[in-house]
């Protein structure tokens, strides 16, 4: 879908602590290796050095899913968003984003809440299922405003790593007149996965 739309740029984004935070230009290198798999990714078919510091788990995913594709529709680069970043400030960079090309594609990576099930990593939250159900909503129906109304604090609470990209995507969204489809739905693990498409 991505390299069909034909972008001129594709941004990356996805959460990331303090090391993975910022940009990540075309060529930048993760690993699995802290995961117990032997496999080390790039972002991009680059053969540039690799950027200081490695890529955040979620941009290492990406890369990995893009490798599979062949992805070498347009240059591309990667952002590690950290999960304090405000939600207005999310917004505010999701709008710069749109404005460096005139056709912007952003693949977004991010969990929903990681508080399903009594074995999840942040253990049963009862408000867990209402929040990821509004998130696939809202990405379901490309319904910006809601994703740029997601609580922080809930979404902190509730161990939802996708709550800041998500916002990113409503700010370079905006005013686009997109529409949505959940392609996916699912809390494996007792974390929320969801997929959606927006065109």
């Amino acid at each position: 879908m991505l390299a069909a739309s034909r972008p001129d740029r594709l941004v990356v984004v996805g959460p990331a602590g303090q090391s993975g935070r910022g940009p990540h230009p075309q060529g930048a290198r993760g690993s699995f290796r802290g995961f117990g798999a032997d496999v080390d990714v790039q972002l991009g078919r680059s053969g540039g050095d690799a950027a200081e510091g490695e890529l955040p788990p979620s941009l290492s995913v990406a890369a990995w899913l893009l490798d599979r594709t062949e992805w070498s529709a347009a240059p591309l680069e990667g952002l590690g968003v950290g999960e304090p970043l405000a939600a207005e400030r999310c917004i505010q960079v999701g709008g710069e984003i749109a404005a460096r090309a005139d056709r912007v594609a952003l693949l977004v990576m991010g969990d929903a809440s990681a508080c399903r099930t009594l074995k999840a990593p942040g253990y049963l939250d009862e408000r867990a299922a209402g929040f990821d159900a509004e998130v696939a909503r809202a990405l379901g129906a490309a319904d910006v405003e809601a994703l740029k109304a997601l609580d922080e604090e809930l979404a902190y609470e509730l161990k939802a790593a996708g709550r800041a990209p998500w916002q990113v995507l409503a700010g370079a969204a905006e005013g686009a007149g997109l529409s949505g489809e959940l392609l996916y739905e699912d809390a494996p693990y007792g974390v929320g996965y969801l997929v959606a498409a927006w065109s």
